[in-house]
């Protein structure tokens, strides 16, 4: 009897980007949905906004480093093992926080859930440069739609869990990209290379972005001088180690041919000053519209929806674009109207059309970005390099997005939160300009 070998079916370009949107997206909520329930947080738990604020701090922390280390630990043992090790730590994260009794321990679970989030993040980055570059735009198209529903969903979701339920089930729905991660499982049928990965440059550029987090965080965070101070020495003398670390070996975990490449600065810039404006809009918007607006939370989020189909629509139309100077264009445009909308929002009796506008720009802005820098970084990365790079890449998004949200709450404590949206607003209109600088997909 003769037997057919069966051939492996690869699934369509749009279940593809379907698929990794779905293990990225929750990610996402990790910061702009747990956001809406840290009022609920701080009741049940008796705790002071100052200190619940670290729920947010620490989940921003754990997932740009873990999405770094993950990166580079993908590119080395392959995606099939970070997606696994992303599945044990989700679960493990979501289980303490579910069950914390108090919040020193809700901290530590969202840590550990975090940073399974940023291993999920990381597959789901890897899997997207490593797909065909025939293909490579309609993947990105279906991936950054997902992610525009995801980020424009955050606070009407979480509003509703909060009302029907519980506070604690909002702060584990990143824990949902473990019900995605088996329908990657196909797309990631490569194993890595093996080797090493360099802790000790991954434990210096870890600590330096903690440390600068926790910095930026610190009005917030109310730390007192002496603690500031000593956060502040941690910062300096682990970005030096990280620089001497770079240097001594140019292949490590921070290879010193991606940190030269000007092409990845400005991509950090531009994504940066997106990811800034977002983070202080999540922040700062649901404030002015509850505020000065008398807006409830579901009413918010609803009238963010919008966002949402604005997002799905400009990535399908970036993924097109990828290759040719039409994605640089489309980053620019996006992100100076989501600037200019910011700006707005701060003009006195401008009412909510524009902090809606805004933040729906600055979901749509948050796709955009995604789609065309990682088409573009993907095509200029060897192969052997892509997880880690866009990894690092991601890190220094949350990182500035962390700045961002950071001066939207310094200033909205002294000034309102309407003016501390006009003051961030220079930062994505600073990333538009810069957008016109990014490199064609595959020119070094």
């Amino acid at each position: 009897m003769s037997t057919v070998p069966r051939t492996r079916v690869e699934p369509g370009a749009r279940s593809t980007g379907l698929r990794i949107g779905a293990l990225f997206g929750p990610a996402v909520f990790g910061v702009t949905a747990a956001g809406v329930a840290l009022p609920a947080v701080s009741a049940d738990l008796g705790t002071s906004p100052s200190l619940t604020v670290w729920v947010l701090t620490v989940h921003a922390l754990a997932l740009g480093v873990g999405t770094a280390v993950f990166g580079r630990a993908s590119d080395t043992w392959g995606v099939r093992a970070v997606l696994a090790a992303g599945t044990v730590l989700l679960t493990a994260g979501a289980a303490v926080c579910l069950t914390a009794p108090g919040l020193g321990t809700l901290v530590a679970g969202r840590f550990v859930l975090a940073a399974g989030s940023g291993a999920t993040s990381a597959a789901a980055l890897g899997l997207a440069a490593s797909v065909r570059a025939g293909r490579r735009g309609a993947v990105l198209a279906a991936f950054g739609g997902a992610m525009a529903l995801f980020s424009a969903c955050a606070t009407l979701t979480a509003g509703v869990l909060t009302e029907l339920f519980s506070w604690r089930v909002v702060l584990v729905l990143p824990a949902l990209s473990v019900l995605a991660a088996p329908l990657c499982l196909r797309l990631a049928a490569r194993p890595g290379p093996g080797g090493p990965v360099d802790l000790p440059g991954a434990g210096w550029l870890a600590a330096a972005a903690a440390s600068l987090l926790v910095l930026l965080q610190s009005p917030a965070l109310a730390l007192a001088a002496p603690a500031a101070a000593a956060v502040a020495l941690v910062c300096v003398l682990s970005t030096a180690g990280t620089v001497l670390r770079v240097r001594r070996v140019p292949g490590g975990f921070v290879p010193l041919r991606l940190v030269t490449d000007r092409g990845f600065l400005v991509a950090v810039a531009v994504g940066g000053g997106v990811y800034a404006g977002l983070f202080a809009a999540v922040y700062a918007v649901p404030q002015v519209l509850v505020g000065e607006h008398g807006w409830d939370v579901l009413a918010v989020g609803a009238w963010l929806l919008p966002g949402a189909a604005a997002g799905a629509v400009l990535s399908r139309l970036a993924g097109g674009l990828v290759q040719g100077a039409g994605g640089r264009l489309l980053v620019a445009g996006t992100a100076v109207a989501f600037g200019a909308a910011l700006a707005l929002a701060g003009w006195a009796g401008a009412g909510p059309l524009f902090p809606v506008v805004g933040a729906s720009l600055g979901f749509a802005g948050f796709a955009v970005v995604q789609v065309v820098v990682t088409g573009t970084m993907s095509n200029r990365l060897p192969a052997e390099e892509r997880g880690g790079g866009l990894g690092l890449l991601n890190l220094s998004f949350f990182v500035v997005g962390g700045a961002g949200s950071a001066v939207a709450g310094t200033l909205s404590a002294s000034v309102g939160p309407s003016a501390a949206l006009a003051a961030v607003a220079v930062l994505p209109l600073a990333g538009g300009g810069l957008a016109l600088l990014l490199p064609s997909a595959g020119r070094p």
